[in-house]
């Protein structure tokens, strides 16, 4: 059992036996394929026990994706043990407050936040990983048309009960595989989200970062602008892309920005109808209709309007 792993783990790093009393304490954190808990024990600090599965081929990457982002200088959390052959880790433990947390704070109280979000960014594009650093396979147009799919069987399908041939088949979708699918060369966290921003210091860290791997910039911060979970309106997006030009020194070309938010709400659909119709978590329910009512905004006078407009109609 996963909880188990973790106990027997945490009493080998404390280096005690089965008397003394330790508590393990549930987090929630998406539906990746882990169990996440805080572990407590009298006389030392709380720290975080991870075990995983197998069902995600990137879950067995975090140990050495957290190595490699703790060398570069990025804020993650520190590995304090592991056992891989037994899938657990032991990591320094970040707190409970993440960027979702603080969405019902005014948006001027949480802009210095997303600027410490987008430094950790901007630093990740400029990592340099050895060249024998195994890294998960590129954003090029196979994992994009991954999404897709994964957007048309599982929300368009599964949650809506409708045909999704003719989107499958849509030369628009496929066109928009393969541009954004053409560059790959800079490291991307793939789920930069307000849950995935552990708030310390003052200061945002990541978290969820096994899936890292070479794509475009634009992903990760159409993911934060567009974050269903925090539905920024257009001034408060207007001025995350503001505050991130002070940084990059530019902005993204809108048409791919929008592009590639309007790839990442298709996943983020399909994730959502997953959960909610096969895993039952209704916490994901409310977040579809944001998800479909900003990638209706990102497709507006697109070529992608159109073969969207039925799904986007029915969720709406």
């Amino acid at each position: 059992m996963p909880t188990e792993a973790i106990l027997s783990t945490a009493r080998q790093f404390l280096g005690v036996d089965p008397t003394v009393r330790i508590s393990l304490e549930p987090i929630k954190r998406g539906a990746s394929g882990r169990t996440i808990v805080r572990v407590k024990t009298p006389g030392h600090e709380p720290f975080i026990g991870i075990h995983w599965n197998e069902e995600r081929e990137d879950n067995s990457q975090f140990i050495p994706v957290a190595n490699f982002l703790k060398q570069a200088k990025l804020r993650v959390p520190t590995i304090i043990h592991d056992r891989a052959r037994y899938r657990v880790a032991l990591v320094e433990d970040l707190g409970n407050v993440d960027l979702l947390s603080l969405k019902d704070q005014p948006f001027a109280e949480r802009l210095p936040f997303y600027r410490s979000a987008f430094e950790q960014v901007d630093k990740l594009f400029y990592a340099k990983p050895a060249k024998d650093f195994h890294l998960m396979p590129p954003f090029d147009a196979k994992l994009y048309r991954w999404e897709q799919e994964y957007f048309f069987e599982y929300m368009v399908e599964d949650y809506l009960g409708m045909d999704a041939t003719a989107l499958r088949k849509n030369p628009v979708l496929i066109d928009l595989s393969e541009r954004l699918g053409t560059v790959a060369r800079h490291l991307v966290h793939r789920d930069f989200q307000s849950q995935n921003l552990m708030i310390k210091d003052d200061k945002v860290w990541l978290i969820d970062f096994q899936g890292l791997r070479r794509g475009r910039q634009e992903y990760d911060l159409a993911s934060l602008i567009f974050d269903p979970y925090m539905d920024h309106s257009a001034a408060d997006r207007e001025q995350l892309l503001s505050l991130w030009e002070e940084i990059a020194d530019e902005r993204p070309l809108e048409t791919l920005f929008h592009e590639c938010a309007a790839q990442r709400l298709m996943q983020a659909l399909g994730a959502y109808g997953n959960i909610v119709k096969n895993r039952g978590d209704e916490w994901y329910r409310p977040h579809i209709a944001t998800a479909a009512r900003l990638l209706g905004e990102v497709t507006q006078g697109t070529p992608l309007e159109a073969p969207l407009a039925p799904v986007l109609a029915k969720l709406a």
